[in-house]
This record gives structure tokens, C-alpha cells and sequence, in this order.
């Protein structure tokens, strides 16, 4: 390892922005995926967008290969360093650079996590909605197009940025798009960096559209007999027209792993789950209604609440999912998601379930089935390789079954490393297109080498 560049590095963003300690490397070379981790040759962590021009720069002039990396928390790869080089840590990168309430838009670095930036905003009336679950940064739920649980009302990462500060591989400046609410003027370059998973440019500023703080919250939770029912009494509320904010399908295996976790009672059996926001009289009015249509489909156990403690409760069991399958020791987790056309969803959770079933291998299956996209859960013994092997095969099968339905490879959690092979089979003669623009920004390929496509 050539030392000079490491020196550049340090004269660009000062000796504490740079380090090559083993505990660093190793907390930077994996994300909460289940790839096998790969230590970088050094952590660097600037402060503000002229300290990643200077990282960019003096990667491009050395060869060096640059990964980003947020809060750690991807599903897919997406921040293992699977070249070495740098992980370009956004840690202190955290601030809000421009809040402008009335215009209900907020400027921010890459590091902010949602929580932090809800929390600094929330005292003005106002909220970010997009909720992936984890306190992700807000970087890297950009680079993801992360959506989540509210998806069904405020769609993904797409549909709220206006504007991203996009530093290009040889130290160039971009911005994608304006604080304004719409333009007509030029192609979209928003939707082309938003989703690009650090591969076509580094993200150093996304300006946000915000939203006003529901007056009025209700939860709600019921039981069917089965994922179908479940999958098909979702598509009855979409259909009516409600204006729902989170509908989610747990299936009865993960709602008994979550007794088993937390030591609850709730009713093992296969659960939606929603919010309904807005005025009181509003949600009131739409939480009635879909009590109807749900015990009109065959619903037990329908649950609601308004209060903040009562509504926690409700979602609980939803809530600490992953972490009732991520903690069973001697275990590891194994995740996936797709996402697929509406009138092939309950098709689709039924495969799953079945998949799950016939490999022998405990697994859940739950998701924001509002939009069509569902998650996998499946739990292996890491000393056994034919039940990880077994569980890779049951990912495999569902996004060919998705694919073929007409759906994708992955609905949030980012092509990564785990869906690269699936990229030329879901976009065809688009992913050429696809890798003309990665040739066109990043020649040398130094930007998050080895995702998306090799």
C-alpha cells in the first residue's frame, strides 16, 4: 500500500478525519447483511463537501476505490468495501444546512439520521415521513431510495428529494435539481442519483420536501386465516380508496417468535396491521370504515387505539420482528426483499410461505404489502452450509417468481452485492444503458466498485 496517498489524505481533511485503526476497519467493513465483511485501508471522514472533493480527487489520481458509508444499517452489501480501499465515513457529516419551514423543505448532509432530523424539525409542525425501520442516515437511505412502512401514502426516497449535492468522481460539483416543488427543465437527475447506491457519484447534500404532523393517529391490528386473506383484504382497503398511512402483513410464525423474544401474547396467527393520520373526525372516519371492510373479509381480533401507549402496543409485535429472528443464538438471519404488481401479491406471499415451509428452515414472512413489497426472514445454522444454502435458494426463488410476475428484484433494500446477478434479467436492454452512465461519471470505476453491477 502506497503510503503518499494516505499522507494527501490527511493534509486534505486533517489527521483526525483519517485513521487506519484495526477496530475502525473492521467496524467499516460490513453493513447488517449477512456478505462477509472486508476491511477497507482506511477510514476517512470529512466535514463538509470540500473535504470529500479532496478524497475524490486524490482517489481518482491514485486509482483508489471509494465506498460510502452511513449508519451501517443496508441489507444488501451496499457498504462492504469489497475492493479495499477507502470507506468514506459520513459520521460527521450531520447537520441541517438549510431549514425553511415555510416552504416546507429542509437541506441536509448525508450523516443526519431521520430520528435526528424529525426530532429538530417536529417542534415546527412538521415531519419527515419516509421510515425504513432502522435510524438510518439520511444519505444512505437516498443512495437506496429506501421507502418503508408509510410507503403506501408518501411513496420512496424518489418522491421526497428535490435536490441532491453530488460530488463526481473527479472532484466535480452537481446539483440534480432545485428547492422548487416541480420543474420541467432538463432530464431527471434526481431519479438517477437516488438509488445509485454511491456507484455514479458521492451524495453530499439532499434538500427534502417535508410534511405537516398528522393531527390525529390511530393504529389498528386483526388476524386471518391465512397470508392470502391477509394479502387480499390489504388490496380491499387500496381499493376503497382509504387514505391509509401503514398497512403491513406479519405472518403467524413471526408473530410467535416475537412471544417467544419478548415473552408476549399476542394472537399467533396472520396479522395486518395499520395507521390511519390525519384530522380526528378523518381517521376516525377511515379507522371505522376499515373495521367494516376487514370483518366483512373474515377478520378476528380487530384492535384499535389512539393513544401514543395503546398505539406502541398494537404495532409491537411488527416493531421487534427483526430482532426476533436476528437474536436466537447460535443463528443468523438471512433477508430479502421484492416487491411485485398488486394483483400478484397474495400469489406471491403464499410462494413464500411455502418456500419457507418445504426447506425445513424457521422464517417469517411480513411487509408493507400496501405497495406490493414484502420481506423474508429466514433463520440458519452458520455451521451448517446446506442450510444457508438452502435459504439463498428460497431469495433466488422468490425474485424469479417475482421477476416473472412483472415485479423487481428488490422493492428498498438496494441492489448491493446479494441482486447484482438479477439486473441484466430485470432491465434487459436498460442495463446497458444503465452501465454507459456508470462509464460515463466514473471511468476509472472507483465508486463503490463491485455493486450494482460488476
Amino acid at each position: 500500500m502506497d503510503p503518499q496517498w494516505i499522507n494527501e489524505l490527511i493534509e486534505a481533511i486533517g489527521a483526525d478525519g483519517v485513521t487506519i485503526n484495526e477496530t475502525a476497519l473492521l467496524q467499516h467493513s460490513h453493513d447488517e447483511s449477512h456478505h462477509p465483511g472486508v476491511n477497507p485501508d482506511v477510514v476517512a471522514s470529512p466535514e463538509d463537501t470540500e473535504g470529500v472533493v479532496a478524497i475524490l480527487r486524490t482517489a481518482s489520481r491514485y486509482g483508489i476505490p471509494v465506498t460510502p458509508y452511513g449508519a451501517g444499517s443496508g441489507l444488501d452489501g451496499g457498504a462492504i468495501p469489497v475492493q479495499n480501499g477507502i470507506s468514506l465515513d459520513f459520521t460527521r457529516m450531520d447537520r441541517i444546512l438549510h431549514f425553511s419551514p415555510e416552504d416546507m423543505s429542509v437541506t441536509v448532509q448525508p450523516g443526519i439520521t431521520r430520528l435526528a432530523l424529525n426530532k429538530q424539525i417536529n417542534r415546527h409542525g412538521l415531519y419527515f415521513p419516509i421510515d425504513p425501520g432502522a435510524d438510518a442516515s439520511i444519505g444512505g437511505m437516498t443512495a437506496t431510495n429506501a421507502s418503508g412502512t408509510t410507503a403506501v401514502r408518501y411513496g420512496s426516497m424518489r418522491d421526497q428529494v428535490l435536490d441532491l449535492e453530488v460530488v463526481l468522481a473527479d472532484g466535480r460539483v452537481i446539483h440534480t435539481g432545485s428547492r422548487a416543488k416541480k420543474s420541467s427543465s432538463g432530464y431527471h437527475l434526481n431519479g438517477l442519483f437516488t438509488g445509485s447506491e454511491g456507484t455514479l457519484g458521492i451524495i453530499t447534500g439532499i434538500t427534502l420536501k417535508l410534511h405537516g404532523t398528522p393531527e390525529h393517529l390511530i393504529a389498528a391490528r386483526c388476524t386471518f386465516p391465512s397470508p392470502k386473506a391477509c394479502a387480499e383484504a390489504a388490496h380491499m382497503i387500496l381499493m376503497s380508496g382509504i387514505p391509509v398511512q401503514r398497512i403491513e402483513l406479519v405472518d403467524s410464525e413471526s408473530i410467535r417468535q416475537v412471544n417467544a423474544y419478548g415473552q408476549y401474547e399476542f394472537p399467533e396467527e396472520h396479522s395486518l396491521f395499520f395507521e390511519f393520520a390525519g384530522t380526528k373526525g378523518g381517521a376516525e372516519e377511515e379507522a371505522s370504515l376499515a373495521e367494516e371492510l376487514m370483518k366483512d373479509a373474515g377478520c378476528s381480533h380487530w384492535e384499535r387505539a389512539a393513544g401514543s401507549k395503546e398505539r406502541s402496543e398494537i404495532w409491537r409485535a411488527r416493531h421487534e420482528l427483526s430482532y426476533a429472528f436476528s437474536h436466537i443464538p447460535g443463528k443468523k438471519m438471512l433477508g430479502s426483499d421484492v416487491c411485485v404488481p398488486l394483483s400478484h401479491l397474495a400469489e406471491l406471499v403464499v410462494h413464500a410461505r411455502t418456500l419457507i415451509e418445504d426447506s425445513g428452515l424457521l422464517g417469517g414472512v411480513f411487509g408493507h404489502v400496501g405497495d406490493g413489497n414484502f420481506h423474508t426472514s429466514i433463520v440458519y445454522d452458520p455451521k451448517k452450509p446446506e442450510e444457508r444454502k438452502k435459504a439463498l435458494h428460497i431469495n433466488e426463488e422468490l425474485v424469479l417468481k417475482a421477476l416473472g410476475s412483472g415485479g423487481t428484484s428488490t422493492g428498498e433494500h438496494g441492489v448491493g452485492i446479494g441482486k447484482k446477478k438479477y439486473q441484466e434479467q430485470e432491465h434487459g436492454e436498460a442495463a446497458k444503458v444503465m452501465k454507459s452512465f456508470k462509464l460515463l461519471l466514473d471511468p476509472e470505476g472507483i465508486l463503490n466498485p463491485g455493486k450494482i453491477f460488476d
